[in-house]
């Protein structure tokens, strides 16, 4: 009987999401999606608008999505083309932003963030700021906020602990990682991605920052030898939608689209949780590592001494210069939810 009245309830709670769904008008949608080549685009991104949307509407809300990448787009563009309704949905990176309003760095400031718990944490915080300044500012509905891969330093050089930084040239991909390697006695080299591994090789540069995992996916094993444990950043992104592309929705859609980007993004923050520890594992050659092809790099553990060091250069370095380059709201906003989380204040 017992068996029965759970089948009974679960065939309810079936009955109950397809006449939901049959509610719903038929709506197809266009997407630019994040970077075509890396894992949360591929793996999440792609099929959650191309299979989930569909099957769970029961084929009515279809979408088309496209990399960024793949439609010619550098990333920095974005939001402007969202703004403007040019682009409907979208998906890009934070940091992409940073030199429009400095107010994109404050989730990601490089230090802020040792584990994916606290990234998470720090995101949740501030995104209700963000969803106001987007809104106000560019007519842009915030939908959610997911992350790569802990991003973390590759080295072709004997290092063992964040101090070994000192002297050496390492790759950034934001001003805030560059203004941290630098507050470390490092300097800052900026250079695309694709451009890494010879640089590595030929001692061009002696470290590069980027997803353990993006690391591994683009071969960095085979150049760098030490990979250090330690995520700096992660580089959040957002997915949004153009304000009015959004108000032409049916609020049944609306709701149906905003409860399912939330369950994407959460898929999308524990892999990126287990992507990191991946990176390490498959980099270094580790039997856990769950792809055929492993590194021989040397995994270099944190020290406490390092997790000291890097919250020192935060709150020394990292912080005061963000705090100098953004508004006295930005300031205030940042310390009323991302400084009472973590307990560390920005001032300008």
């Amino acid at each position: 009987m017992k068996k029965l009245l759970i089948t009974a309830t679960s065939a309810v709670a079936l009955l109950g999401t397809a006449v939901h769904a049959q509610d719903l008008p038929k709506t197809h949608l266009k997407v630019v999606g994040g970077l075509s080549n890396l894992t949360a685009y591929n793996d999440y991104e792609k099929p959650f608008w191309t299979k989930t949307v569909p099957e769970l509407s029961k084929g009515q809300v279809t979408a088309d999505i496209k990399g960024f990448n793949e439609m010619g787009l550098k990333g920095p563009e974005l939001l402007r083309l969202m703004s403007q309704g040019v682009i409907e949905f979208g998906t890009a990176t934070l940091s992409y932003f940073a030199s429009d309003n400095p107010i994109n760095e404050a989730i990601d400031l490089a230090g802020l963030a040792p584990d994916a718990k606290t990234a998470r944490a720090v995101t949740d915080a501030f995104e209700p700021v963000y969803a106001k300044v987007y809104g106000d500012g560019a007519n842009v509905k915030l939908l959610g906020i997911s992350t790569y891969p802990g991003q973390v330093l590759f080295c072709n050089a004997d290092i063992k602990s964040l101090a070994d930084l000192k002297g050496k040239k390492i790759r950034t991909s934001s001003r805030t990682t560059a203004e941290f390697v630098q507050a470390l006695g490092g300097s800052s080299v900026t250079m695309a991605f694709g451009e890494v591994v010879p640089a590595l090789q030929n001692k061009v540069v002696d470290c590069a920052i980027t997803g353990s995992l993006s690391g591994y996916s683009a071969k960095w094993y085979e150049v760098a030898t030490h990979l250090y444990a330690l995520p700096i950043n992660w580089n959040q992104q957002i997915h949004a939608v153009n304000q009015k592309a959004w108000d032409k929705l049916d609020p049944k859609v609306q709701q149906f689209l905003q409860e399912n980007v939330d369950k994407m993004v959460d898929d999308i923050w524990a892999a990126a949780a287990r992507q990191t520890q991946e990176g390490y594992d498959c980099n270094t050659g580790s039997d856990a590592c769950p792809y055929p092809v492993k590194g021989k790099m040397v995994l270099v553990e944190p020290t406490e001494e390092d997790r000291v060091l890097l919250k020192k250069v935060l709150n020394d370095a990292v912080l005061p210069k963000w705090a100098a380059r953004c508004s006295a709201q930005c300031v205030e906003d940042f310390n009323a939810t991302i400084g009472k989380e973590l307990g560390v204040v920005a001032k300008k």
